[in-house]
């Protein structure tokens, strides 16, 4: 007698809800975190070499400037690593007098990935990351506020627990969105996701003002920082008289023509 095995009636149905699962497993995310590459059509704005910061940067031109070039801020030896890293302690913003001799990339930009290491070697070390010359995105050690570290300044919580402390590198990897305009009146607000040493901190968080001042940055002096113009800025670094080391600083121009930052 022949028998006829079948297959169960409930097998190829399993089988295709296995393909499906496979096809939604989510995609690897780019590299993050200290120590990340460059990708491909990066901008490097800081190598270890002062010729690239020479030819990458420059003061920013603000109301309280006080600094003449040649750049003041130097090159030291990396402290947790190789090569050579820059240090923010330009003596024009002795006593934390912030936009004396701040350093801005002579490049605008406009959408754009952004890679930025920093390393506080003392307590209490303060600086800051200021996108499009406007918004900053804080570096100040020992402060969990709104206005501490890794914060959108004034704007979101500061997302402390992903800070590894003094003594030790730190990275940023932030995908920020211009705002938009139409005849010359802000129609889509500025928007920013932020990851802090691999962790996603903020998602698509749309940027309200400048604060600060005008000292701080581009339009931090028109209606109390909340009239943004279309003005183009750079990557803006803070110097407040602090030891506050940066290295591996890259910038990717991006096109984001969707209000959304989430990567």
């Amino acid at each position: 007698m022949l028998t006829i095995f079948r297959k169960p009636a409930f097998v190829l149905p399993a089988l295709l809800l296995l393909a499906g699962s496979v096809a939604m497993i989510p995609q690897a995310k780019e590299p993050l975190g200290v120590g990340t590459k460059p990708p491909k059509g990066a901008d490097i704005l800081f190598d270890g070499k002062r010729q690239t910061l020479d030819d990458k940067w420059t003061y920013w031109q603000g109301p309280r400037l006080a600094a003449t070039l040649p750049i003041k801020w130097f090159l030291v030896p990396d402290p947790a690593g190789k090569g050579m890293v820059l240090n923010t302690n330009d003596p024009a913003g002795a006593g934390g007098k912030y936009g004396a001799a701040d350093i801005v990339t002579k490049k605008n930009y406009r959408d754009a990935r952004i890679h930025v290491e920093f390393f506080i070697p003392e307590p209490g070390g303060n600086s800051g990351v200021y996108l499009h010359n406007r918004y900053e995105i804080q570096v100040f050690d020992g402060d969990t506020t709104s206005h501490g570290m890794g914060a959108i300044i004034n704007e979101t919580p500061s997302p402390y627990y992903a800070y590894n402390g003094v003594g030790k590198w730190n990275a940023y990897d932030i995908m920020y969105r211009a705002p938009r305009f139409e005849n010359g009146k802000l129609t889509e607000r500025p928007l920013v996701t932020l990851y802090f040493n691999g962790k996603k901190v903020h998602t698509n968080h749309a940027i309200k003002q400048v604060w600060g001042g005008p000292n701080s940055g581009i339009d931090g002096g028109n209606d109390g920082g909340k009239g943004i113009t279309e003005t183009p800025g750079g990557l803006k670094l803070q110097a407040e008289g602090h030891n506050v080391l940066y290295r591996n600083l890259w910038i990717k121009d991006m096109d984001l023509t969707k209000a959304d930052t989430d990567f």
